[in-house]
């Protein structure tokens, strides 16, 4: 038995898993505006809301003031939420942190971004949370699949993953 726990761990080890990091480069007036969230791993404030749609804007003192807007099971109000979003001190990273109340601030990386800024893929350290995020309401199947490959390779469980049913 201890041999096959060996041969496993072996195994397991050699496998390749890609490092959970933010991004290394973030031009903050591109990540500005508009996202839709497609797909996320939610946390206690998003459960259950649907068509939930986030727009940056990049003040003069170099963060984001943040509107929310989403609906909520079986309700077609719009409901909103304001929040900030703090770059990292070097200003250039994916690693953000987010404050929905003031003075608590919560880890939000950027850790996979596209080169045209037509998707982002937001995590966190722990893997507590993702969202998947685009400047559409849709993208491709084959890139959701990759995109999910990618999250699961850094030890994001996938299968918590539910819809937010963008129309």
């Amino acid at each position: 038995m201890k041999l096959i726990c060996a041969i496993l761990l072996m195994f397991m080890s050699v496998l390749p898993m890609e490092k959970n990091a933010p991004v290394a480069k973030l031009d903050l007036r591109k990540y500005s505006g508009t996202w839709y969230s497609l797909y996320s791993i939610p946390t206690i404030f998003d459960k259950g809301s649907r068509e939930t749609t986030t727009k940056y804007t990049l003040n003069k003192e170099g963060y984001y003031n943040v509107l929310t807007t989403y609906k909520k099971p079986n309700d077609d109000k719009i409901y909103s939420r304001n929040s900030k979003m703090f770059p990292s001190e070097n200003g250039d990273s994916g690693e953000l942190q987010a404050q929905f109340i003031w003075p608590i601030k919560v880890d939000y990386w950027i850790i996979e971004l596209a080169d045209d800024y037509s998707y982002v893929v937001v995590g966190h350290p722990d893997h507590k949370f993702l969202f998947i995020m685009s400047r559409n309401k849709s993208i491709p199947k084959k890139s959701y699949e990759e995109i999910v490959a990618h999250c699961k390779s850094k030890g994001y469980d996938v299968s918590k993953l539910t819809s937010q049913h963008h129309s």
